[in-house]
């Protein structure tokens, strides 16, 4: 028998999403990672309260970490298990995927840009990360251009049949 879900709590699928980033960002490759949370930051992420629209990866001393990612504080945990919203957050990758993404970052305009977070069947946490190139203002204009075409053509579909 199945256990019935708490309201507004999440067991799996995704928690947060930087919808922006494919806008701004060429993504090329895309790697999952899993990521070192607290508690407290699970249940935040469960109660899908995190925002990664301001947030990037990056490498330190030979390590990859995921920057300026905001996991509010969950409001009912104890004053023992608070942390810091803005913290660095370790990712967890293998020795060679790290090299490969630093090697990449290496480049110039090229950046680590986090897609989603998102729990996977067993409900552990995991991150989507992009290898994204900046886009410059007319792919981005030309984006939107598709984007308002392809919304309009459908609308002429739709009343025409």
């Amino acid at each position: 028998m199945a256990e019935p879900r708490k309201k507004g709590l999440i067991s799996h699928g995704i928690a947060a999403q930087n919808r922006k980033a494919r806008f701004d960002y060429k993504i090329g490759e895309e790697i999952e990672a899993g990521v070192m949370l607290v508690g407290p930051e699970v249940k935040s992420l469960r109660a899908g309260r995190a925002t990664l629209t301001e947030a990037w990866a990056g490498e330190r001393d030979g390590e990859m970490w995921l920057f300026n990612c905001y996991i509010p504080e969950w409001q009912a945990g104890s004053h023992v298990a608070q942390f810091e919203p803005r913290r660095p957050r370790k990712l967890l990758l293998h020795r060679k995927q790290v090299k490969e993404l630093a090697s990449s970052v290496a480049r110039d305009g090229v950046t680590l840009v986090p897609l989603d977070i998102h729990f996977n069947d067993r409900g552990v946490a995991k991150i989507l990360i992009g290898v994204g190139e900046g886009k410059k203002k007319h792919d981005k204009r030309a984006a939107i251009a598709e984007r308002d075409w392809s919304r309009d053509k459908a609308r002429l579909m739709r009343n025409r049949g």
